[in-house]
């Protein structure tokens, strides 16, 4: 066998090794990071629930999800550990936040025009009329029975 028929298997290999090194390398940062929580940081989960660590174990981590409310996660489910800053600037709404998109309304209220311009423009009646209401037809042609379908009449009720 020739170097070129081998060039591309030593290829494939050296690319699955680079990429098996940089996930090693992931998961080491993430264990150190998980490693250094302490009681009082601000951290948030692989699901995106922001919380204050209380306790620190082996595998598990005691969390504070909201005053008084504590749940118990383990280390693993610790997706970032945030800092102070940024943590008061999530969960507290701290700091300045600057958007220059403007702010969109919760309701379509503001999106209307006031009831002065609506004034101009005829109403239209959307309800039901009753029975009563309409008026009476004309009478029927003779030689039409009065149960005669015409186009477009149905029994249903």
């Amino acid at each position: 066998m020739s170097i070129v028929t081998l060039l591309p298997f030593i290829v494939l290999i050296g690319a699955m090794f680079l990429m098996t090194r940089s996930a090693k390398k992931k998961q080491q940062q993430a264990v150190e990071m998980r490693n250094q929580m302490q009681p009082g940081t601000g951290v948030r989960t692989i699901g995106g629930m922001y919380a204050t660590v209380k306790e620190v174990g082996d595998d598990t981590v005691l969390l504070e999800v909201a005053p008084g409310v504590h749940a118990v996660y383990a280390k693993n489910a610790i997706g970032a550990v945030l800092d102070d800053d940024e943590y008061n600037r999530i969960v507290h709404g701290d700091g300045d936040l600057k958007t220059d998109t403007p702010v969109v309304p919760d309701d379509a209220s503001s999106l209307t025009v006031d009831d002065a311009a609506d004034d101009d423009v005829a109403k239209i009646d959307l309800g039901k009329k009753d029975a009563a209401d309409e008026p009476e037809t004309a009478p029927e042609a003779e030689g039409a029975k009065a149960d005669d379908k015409r186009d477009g009449d149905t029994d249903a009720k």
